[in-house]
């Protein structure tokens, strides 16, 4: 089917219901960032496979939401015959439906598909026009999407307390105690990842996110109801892992939980941005008591304990052994005869193999962004969308990657001279490479929240007139998603304050439309700093140890600390990752590290 005839399709269906709208977003029932295949409705509709979006189908138009990193790829994917191109921030799709729907219209959704957040709001605002929010028990894509894959059954793991630093039960307790205190009967929990860092058990559901997909009901003992499918832990003893208070149920029976928690008159707790729209009806209508909160798992799981953080170190460590010895390769293949016969494919991949070497790696944390020349002005770009770009055409090339390993996470962004950069390129990337480094030294008080410490990063490029349409830096999990909250650091970032344990990317960018891109990203953990004075002050603890490109550095734009800072770093970069090394990948070490 064209897409042209999946429109058709799905309008055929809202006709028969009466409907004058449907809403698409990229989201599943757990309303995570990463969706398995099976879920990607929004990219069966329109062919935009993004990680944020939504798009909005009216009997005679159609409009697709995205951010500021998915702009440029929008246009690259989506046909423009077919759907407007919207900005997700701006211009938000409620406000471009109540626009264009008259008084009376009916607009479907998913229930499944939506937060309970976002389902009151809606229902608000679209009422204000007299516009009717209707849920629909049937998605009308599920109805058309006749090759629609098989959901993945891949076993699950019980993640050894050795990486996870604490047992299942202290963590429920500790949660349970929080609802006692609030006289809450049950949290539900409805993401991946509070769950599966709850209950200490990964999986393999989504690639590059190691969880289980599930739902879960935390009581005020401390049990907990899995409801995930049951034919992924055979042969595997959660109960004796996990606890006996532990019990597991198909996905299919939580409906029937949800209603007999309301048929008691349960207090349910659940957290509006996370909960989909579909279980607080259920409740709702059983007769719970909606206790809005937020997931009283998130702030723990973003704090990691002191066995998560030495794990993390362990992790980068390796990790930076892979993409040096990636960098070195690349080196040498430039020099070698006909380098164009690589391109951002062959290159993700190579990196990929030198990762897969490693002790403890179980899969990328996300999809290689391997981009050359003008593919890397799209901030999220994915070489498989199209044709590879081949290698050679190009003055730089930017390779945002991450692995996966059973004691961390990693990501990690390195801009690289592949030809020959002009003396523009070098000032805007020795611009981001500076805002980088301003952020890194950081120190600040106790209670302060990334949105305060954003501008740090961004002030180099200000100063000269440049800006990047992204976040600055995004909290990463422990052998999990590698983008967590509710830690961020971004001109609309979070509040919440950054404290000991929670890791954070330091990822300033430039972005030029058909010409290039540049980003230079380390991951960093927070941790009390050492002073003098009489108030807690923060600081950040470097994790990723690979060499900044030198050849794309003019000094001319760094004050002394910065080049102080830059050779005290690269001496560490040597120094951890040198005895690692050997040859011709130990001698580039030893070039790219030199002093300034």
């Amino acid at each position: 089917m064209t897409y042209a005839t999946r429109l058709a399709a799905v309008r055929d269906s809202l006709k028969q219901q009466g409907l004058d709208a449907f809403i698409v977003p990229h989201d599943d029932e757990h309303l995570g960032e990463y969706i398995p295949p099976h879920a990607e409705r929004l990219d069966w509709i329109s062919g935009f496979n993004g990680s944020a979006g939504a798009a909005v189908v009216l009997a005679d138009k159609a409009a697709i939401f995205v951010d500021g990193r998915y702009t440029v790829q929008v246009r690259h994917q989506c046909d423009p015959a077919l759907f407007e191109f919207r900005h997700l921030i701006s211009d938000p799709f409620l406000d471009w439906i109540a626009e264009h729907l008259q008084a009376g219209s009916r607009v479907g959704f998913d229930p499944k598909l939506h937060s309970r957040g976002w389902h009151q709001t809606a229902e608000t605002r679209l009422a204000e026009k007299g516009i009717q929010l209707v849920p629909l028990a049937e998605n009308p894509i599920d109805r058309h999407w006749h090759d629609r894959p098989a959901p993945e059954r891949r076993p699950a793991l019980l993640l050894d307390q050795e990486y996870s630093g604490q047992h299942s039960e202290a963590k429920r307790h500790r949660i349970a105690e929080t609802l006692k205190a609030r006289g809450v009967d049950a949290q539900l929990l409805t993401q991946a990842e509070p769950i599966n860092w709850l209950l200490n058990i990964r999986g393999r559901d989504i690639p590059c996110l190691p969880a289980v997909l599930s739902f879960a009901l935390l009581h005020q003992n401390g049990a907990v109801q899995l409801f995930a499918d049951p034919a992924k832990f055979e042969g595997l003893d959660l109960a004796g892992h996990s606890g006996k208070d532990v019990t597991l149920a198909p996905m299919a029976e939580l409906e029937q939980a949800l209603n007999s928690l309301g048929a008691n008159g349960a207090r349910v707790q659940l957290d509006p941005a996370t909960a989909n729209a579909w279980s607080a009806l259920v409740l709702e209508r059983a007769g719970a008591e909606l206790v809005p909160a937020e997931d009283p798992c998130m702030l723990p799981k973003a704090c990691k304990n002191p066995v998560e953080v030495h794990g993390s170190r362990a992790a980068h460590l390796r990790d930076a052994v892979a993409v040096c010895r990636f960098l070195a390769w690349l080196d040498r293949r430039l020099a070698e005869p006909h380098p164009e016969r690589e391109d951002e494919g062959t290159l993700a991949d190579r990196l990929e193999a030198f990762r897969a070497e490693l002790p403890e790696f179980v899969e990328p944390s996300f999809s290689t962004i391997s981009a050359l020349g003008p593919n890397a002005a799209m901030c999220h770009y994915r070489h498989s969308n199209g044709t590879p770009r081949q290698l050679g055409q190009d003055a730089i090339y930017l390779v945002d990657s991450g692995g996966q390993y059973l004691d961390g996470t990693t990501d990690i962004t390195r801009t690289v001279a592949v030809g020959e950069p002009d003396a523009e390129i070098a000032k805007l990337f020795t611009l981001v490479l500076r805002g980088h480094i301003d952020l890194a030294c950081a120190r600040f008080p106790a209670g302060t929240g990334g949105l305060q410490l954003d501008a740090l990063a961004r002030l180099p490029l200000w100063q000269q007139g440049y800006n990047f349409d992204h976040g600055t830096g995004h909290g990463v999990g422990h052998f999990l998603s590698v983008h967590e909250g509710p830690q961020r650091i971004s001109p609309k970032g979070s509040m919440v304050p950054l404290t000991t344990g929670m890791i954070v990317s330091n990822e300033p960018g430039y972005y030029r439309e058909d010409a290039f891109g540049i980003r230079c990203e380390n991951l960093e953990v927070v941790r009390p700093a050492d002073t003098d004075g009489d108030i807690p002050v923060f600081e950040f603890e470097n994790l990723t140890w690979v060499p900044f490109d030198r050849r794309l550095i003019d000094l001319a734009w760094l004050e002394p600390k910065h080049v102080q800072w830059l050779n005290h770093y690269h001496a560490q970069v040597w120094e951890k990752v040198g005895p690692n090394l050997a040859g011709d990948d130990l001698a580039w070490l030893e070039q790219a590290t030199r002093p300034l």
